[in-house]
């Protein structure tokens, strides 16, 4: 899904680099996120943020997907990344090899994604066995909650239940190893088996 113009504004403002830096990141490290020597996907990656935050964790490459050509435009310009590659990608349909991937990391994107179940497939396809994935959502109350206020129009055939969610991680083939409810998120580490 392709963000309206106001949510494009937030989540490339500082009030949204702040949240990431100081609240979501150091959250998911606390359940287990480490990257040193893994090769890294990042599903959502839009403006790059997340990727200078994960390149802190010096992992062997990384590589950002997002289906917007304008975020990834933003992403190739960030400073200090420069093994990073960022790819205009439906994450729905990856072009990538199976088992390639450590670690994938989804922060706050798979509510903008009708077909967030095919996303979840494709992640546990292109992670090796025993590959992590941290995954980051805010609660559907909280997504209606700021499509009344600020009209941000996700799509409603996107949201799902905190129990929807974790029924279908087990039945992909993850096995949850952490979670962490922080009002309004919810941050998993999940394992593929």
């Amino acid at each position: 899904m392709r963000l309206v113009d106001a949510e494009f504004k937030v989540v490339n403002g500082p009030s949204r680099r702040l949240l990431h830096r100081w609240v979501e990141f150091p959250l998911l490290k606390l359940i287990g996120l480490r990257g040193e020597g893994l090769d890294v996907l990042e599903v959502g990656c839009g403006s790059g943020y997340g990727a200078t935050l994960l390149f802190t964790l010096r992992p062997r490459s990384y590589v950002g997907i997002d289906l917007m050509p304008e975020m990834i435009d933003l992403a190739k310009n960030q400073p200090n990344l420069e093994n990073a590659e960022f790819l205009v990608m439906d994450a729905a349909e990856m072009q990538f090899p199976d088992q390639g991937k450590d670690l994938a990391v989804i922060f706050d994107v798979l509510h903008h994604i009708p077909k967030w179940r095919e996303v979840i497939k494709e992640c546990h396809r292109v992670l090796k066995p025993g590959g992590k994935m941290f995954l980051e959502e805010p609660s559907t109350t909280a997504i209606r909650l700021f499509d009344a206020v600020f009209h941000w129009e996700h799509p409603k055939d996107a949201l799902f239940s905190r129990r929807e969610l974790e029924d279908y991680l087990r039945e992909t083939g993850f096995t949850i190893r952490r979670r962490l409810p922080v009002l309004p998120f919810r941050m998993y580490c999940v394992e593929k088996r």
